[in-house]
C-alpha cells in the first residue's frame, strides 16, 4: 500500500483504491511523533559542500520533515526523490537510519509529494540525488541519535555523553536501557544540536552507508507485481483519457468528425485540447481526447474519429534531407567554443591530417511504463498521482496551465516504471488535469506505447565532425571537433540553433586529452519536433563520436587501442581550465570546478580496469573483438570494454566490462544496478534506437518497429568495477554516466571482429 505524508481530505482517502495514509492520521493514529524542527543547511560538511549549484530551492535537512517515530519505536522516514529504479527512495534513507543508528528492519519509507519549499529540490535527474543529499541525510540523523542522546540524558540524570545509541536502542552508563519509541516525545522538546555538536559516525563505524547490503525498499513489490505505479491508482467514478494527437509537432487541427465514437456506449465526450505552439515548455501537443468509462472503449473510441490536421511549419521535416545537412554544416566552422593554441595553423602544419563524422538519430525514451497520470479537480482544487520526476515542477505546470495556485494543486508520487528523462515533462498530466476539470470527475489520461514513441520529447539528433592533425610519429599536435545538433533550449525558449552552455559541458568543450591545439565548435541546426533530455543527455553522441574516432585513430596509425587511448589522455594531471582554452564558466554539471575537477588520472584508471577485467590483449577467434571506449559524465568516470562477437552476420556482445569511479560508493548494489542497466540502455542506443521523421511525421511506432536489447541478445556476463574511495571523496553521479561509454566501444569492437567501421547510430543490428 502507498503511503503519502500528507493531508488528504477525508472523503478522498477512504475512496481512493490504493488508500493513502495521511500525516495527521499516522501522528494521532499511532502516537507517532516527529523529532526536531531544524531547517537551515548552516555551514555543514564545508570539505563536502556542493552548494547544490544550479538546484532550485536547494536542500533541505529538517528533521521533522523527513523522520517520524512511532511509540512502538518503528522510523518512519520520506524519500523526497522518485523511484524508476536508481533506488534513490532507498538510499538516502538508508544514509539517514545509518547516522541515526536505527535498525533497518524497524524503518518504513513513504513517498513526499511534490513540495520543493518543504523537501527541497526534487527534480530526479542529473544524476545528483546522492551527490546532492548524502550530507543533508547524514545531518538528519545525526541530529535525531543525539536529540534521542540527550532526551536520555536528562531523563536518567547522566551526562550526554556517557549515553550512547546503538541499533536502535539507547543505553546509559548504569545499564538503561531503552527503545527510541520510549523517548521520542522527549526528544522533540530537546533543542536542535548545531552541527559541530553532532558526533557525527566515522567510516569504520557506518553499518549501511558504503556495504551495499540493503535492497531497495520496492523490490519485493516490483518483482511480485503488487508494486503500484501510475496507471494502478484509481477513484471512484473516474474515467479514462485517450488523446488523438497532431503527428507533426506543431501541426493544426482542421476539422474532425466524431459522430460514430460519440454513439459508442460508455464514451463520455470527445474534448478539442488547447492548441500547441512553440516554444511551450512541457505543454501537451494540442489534438482531441476521447474520455470513456473504461480504458477499452476510450481505445476503439479513438479509432472510429476521422482528423484533419495542417501539418504546419515542421510538415517538410525528413530526416534524411535534414541529416544531410547537418554532416554538411558539420564540415564547416562551426561557433568556437574552446580555443587553445592555435588550431587552424596546426592543421596546415600537419604531417597528416585525418577526420570523420558520426552521426546519430533521435532517441525516444520508451520506458516500460508509458507515461500516465490521474487527475481529480474539484472546487478549484486538483489532486495528481503519476509517475514523475520532477514532482514540483508538475505542480507548478499544471497550476499554470488550469490557471490556479500551486497551493491549490497536490501531486502524490507513485513509481516510476522507468523514466530516463522522459518523466520529467507533465504534458501527460496537464492533459488529465484540463479534462478532469472539463468532464468534471477524476480522470486518467493514459498512453499507449504508439503515443509514447509518435509524440515524445526525443533525445536530440546530431552530425559530429572531428579532424586530427599529426605530427612525423603519429602524435595528435591538432583537435578540432564541430558539433552539431538541435538544442533542448527549443523547448524552452524562441529556437537559436545553437546549442547552450549545459549542452557544450557534456563531453564536448571538456574533451580532457593532453593536445596543444584544440578548437571545440558549434554549428547551427534548427529543432523541427520536441527536443529534451535524454538519459545522458548530449554525453551520447559526444561520446559516441570521441570513442568511436580514438578507436578510428588507433587503426589508422596501426597503434593498439589501450595505448592510443591513454597517450591522449596524458599523464595524470587536474585540468585547468584557463590554459585548456575552456570558456569561462564552463558547465561543470551544476558543481563547483574545484570541488569536482577533470582529472585524467582517474579517466585512465577506470580504462584500464575494465580492460584488465575483460582480458584485453588476449587472442580471441575469427569474427571476435575487444573495443574499449572511456567518458566523464556527470563528474564521474566509466570505462567500458565490450567483447563484440559476429554470429551469422549478427553483432552480439557475450561479454561487457564496466568500470567507473563515481567518488564514494555509497550503495554499491545500486551502482551495480545501475552499471547493468546502463548496459541494456547503450547496447540498444548502438544497435536499436532510432527515431525518423517523414514529411514532420515520426515513422516508428512500437517495439516491433523501435526495438530494444531482449535476453537473446544481451551480455551473458556484465561486470561492474567500482572504483574504491573513502568517504573523504565526494560521491558523484552514478544514473546516467554509464550509458555513452556503450555504444562506441561496441563499434570498436565491431571493428576489431570485422573490420566494418559504423559511423550511425543506431548501427543495426547485422554487418
Amino acid at each position: 500500500m502507498l503511503q503519502y505524508l500528507k493531508d488528504f481530505t477525508p472523503a478522498v482517502a477512504e475512496t481512493l483504491t490504493v488508500r493513502p495514509m495521511s500525516r495527521r492520521a499516522f501522528l494521532g493514529g499511532t502516537a507517532a511523533f516527529a523529532l526536531g524542527v531544524f531547517a537551515t543547511r548552516g555551514e555543514a560538511f564545508p570539505t563536502w559542500e556542493t552548494g547544490a549549484v544550479g538546484m532550485p530551492n536547494g536542500v533541505v535537512d529538517d528533521p521533522l520533515v523527513f523522520v517520524a517515530i512511532d511509540a512502538d519505536g518503528t522510523v518512519t522516514l520520506t524519500a523526497h526523490r522518485s523511484e524508476m529504479g536508481t533506488g534513490s527512495r532507498t538510499s538516502l534513507p538508508m544514509v539517514m537510519a545509518d547516522e541515526m543508528e536505527a535498525d533497518w528492519s524497524r524503518v518504513k519509507i513513504v513517498q513526499a509529494p511534490g513540495d520543493e519549499p518543504k523537501y527541497g529540490n526534487q527534480d530526479t535527474d542529473g544524476s545528483r540525488s546522492m551527490r546532492h543529499h548524502i550530507q543533508a541525510a547524514r545531518k538528519i540523523g545525526g541530529s535525531v541519535r543525539t536529540m534521542l542522546q540527550r532526551a536520555a540524558a536528562a531523563e536518567w540524570n547522566v551526562d550526554p555523553s556517557q549515553v550512547t545509541v546503538e541499533m536502535h536502542a539507547i543505553t546509559g552508563p548504569d545499564g538503561q536501557s531503552a527503545d527510541f519509541g520510549e523517548f521520542a516525545e522527549a526528544a522533540m522538546a530537546q533543542p536542535v544540536p548545531a552541527h559541530e555538536e553532532i558526533a557525527y559516525k566515522t567510516e569504520s563505524e557506518f553499518r549501511y552507508i558504503g556495504k551495499g547490503e540493503v535492497q531497495i525498499t520496492d523490490l519485493h513489490d516490483i518483482t511480485t507485481g503488487k508494486a503500484v505505479y501510475g496507471a494502478d491508482v484509481t477513484l471512484p467514478g473516474a474515467k479514462v483519457a485517450m488523446a488523438i494527437r497532431p503527428p507533426v509537432v506543431g501541426g493544426r487541427l482542421v476539422s474532425y468528425d466524431a459522430a460514430d465514437a460519440l454513439a459508442m456506449p460508455g464514451v463520455v465526450g470527445v474534448y478539442e485540447l488547447p492548441e500547441w505552439k512553440a516554444p511551450a515548455k512541457f505543454a501537451p501537443l494540442g489534438g482531441l481526447a476521447v474520455v470513456a468509462k473504461n480504458t477499452f472503449t476510450a481505445i476503439k473510441a479513438r479509432e472510429m474519429i476521422k482528423v484533419e490536421w495542417d501539418d504546419g511549419p515542421n510538415g517538410s521535416y525528413s530526416t534524411g534531407p535534414y541529416m544531410e545537412e547537418m554532416k554538411a554544416t558539420a564540415l564547416g566552422r562551426g561557433k568556437v567554443l574552446r580555443d587553445k593554441g592555435d588550431t587552424q595553423a596546426a592543421l596546415s602544419a600537419a604531417a597528416k591530417t585525418f577526420g570523420q563524422t558520426y552521426t546519430q538519430d533521435h532517441i525516444a525514451h520508451i520506458p516500460m511504463e508509458p507515461p500516465a497520470a490521474l487527475a481529480s479537480y474539484a472546487s478549484g482544487k486538483l489532486e495528481i498521482w503519476a509517475p514523475v520526476q520532477s514532482p514540483y515542477t508538475t505542480r507548478t505546470d499544471t497550476a499554470a496551465a488550469l490557471g490556479i495556485e500551486p497551493a491549490d494543486v497536490t501531486v502524490n508520487v507513485t513509481l516510476l516504471g522507468g523514466g530516463f528523462g522522459r518523466k520529467s515533462k507533465a504534458d501527460y498530466v496537464i492533459e488529465a488535469a484540463l479534462l478532469s476539470r472539463e468532464v468534471g470527475a477524476p480522470v486518467r489520461m493514459q498512453w499507449t506505447r504508439e503515443d509514447d514513441v509518435r509524440h515524445s520529447f526525443y533525445h536530440t539528433a546530431s552530425a559530429e565532425r572531428i579532424e586530427v592533425g599529426m605530427d612525423e610519429v603519429g602524435k595528435v599536435t591538432a583537435w578540432r571537433h564541430n558539433s552539431v545538433a538541435p538544442t533542448i533550449l527549443s523547448t524552452f525558449a524562441p529556437d537559436p540553433g545553437y546549442q547552450f552552455p549545459v549542452e557544450a559541458g557534456m563531453g564536448h568543450v571538456d574533451m580532457p586529452f593532453d593536445i596543444a591545439n584544440v578548437s571545440c565548435e558549434n554549428g547551427q541546426a534548427a529543432a523541427h519536433t520536441r527536443i529534451g533530455w535524454f538519459r545522458a543527455v548530449s554525453n551520447v553522441p559526444r561520446a559516441w563520436a570521441i570513442g568511436s574516432f580514438v578507436g578510428e585513430l588507433a587503426a589508422e596509425t596501426g597503434q593498439d587501442q589501450l595505448a592510443t587511448w591513454l597517450q591522449l589522455i596524458g599523464a595524470p594531471r587536474t585540468f585547468d581550465p584557463a590554459s585548456e582554452g575552456l570558456p569561462e564558466g564552463f558547465w561543470n554539471y551544476g558543481e563547483p570546478y574545484d570541488g569536482f575537477p577533470i582529472q585524467t588520472g582517474k579517466l585512465a584508471a577506470v580504462l584500464q580496469t575494465a580492460a584488465d577485467g575483460i582480458g584485453y590483449g588476449k587472442d580471441l577467434p575469427e569474427g571476435e573483438g575487444i573495443g574499449l571506449s572511456v567518458h566523464r559524465s556527470f563528474v564521474s568516470y566509466v570505462a567500458c570494454a565490450a567483447h563484440v562477437k559476429v554470429v551469422d552476420g549478427r553483432i552480439t556482445v557475450p561479454e561487457l566490462h564496466l568500470a567507473i569511479d563515481c567518488g564514494f560508493a555509497a550503495n554499491p548494489e545500486r551502482i551495480r544496478s545501475q552499471m547493468e542497466g546502463a548496459a541494456v540502455m547503450g547496447m540498444t542506443v548502438a544497435l536499436y534506437s532510432g527515431i525518423t521523421h517523414e514529411d514532420g511525421a515520426v515513422q516508428q511506432s512500437n517495439f516491433y518497429d523501435y526495438d530494444v536489447v531482449r535476453a537473446n541478445n544481451f551480455p551473458r556476463k556484465v561486470v561492474t568495477h567500482i572504483m574504491p574511495n573513502s568517504f573523504a571523496d565526494h560521491a558523484t553521479g552514478v544514473g546516467e554516466p554509464g550509458v555513452p561509454p556503450v555504444p562506441p566501444a561496441i563499434a570498436n569492437g565491431l571493428f576489431v571482429a570485422t573490420g566494418v567501421r559504423k559511423r550511425h547510430l543506431p548501427m543495426g543490428t547485422t554487418v
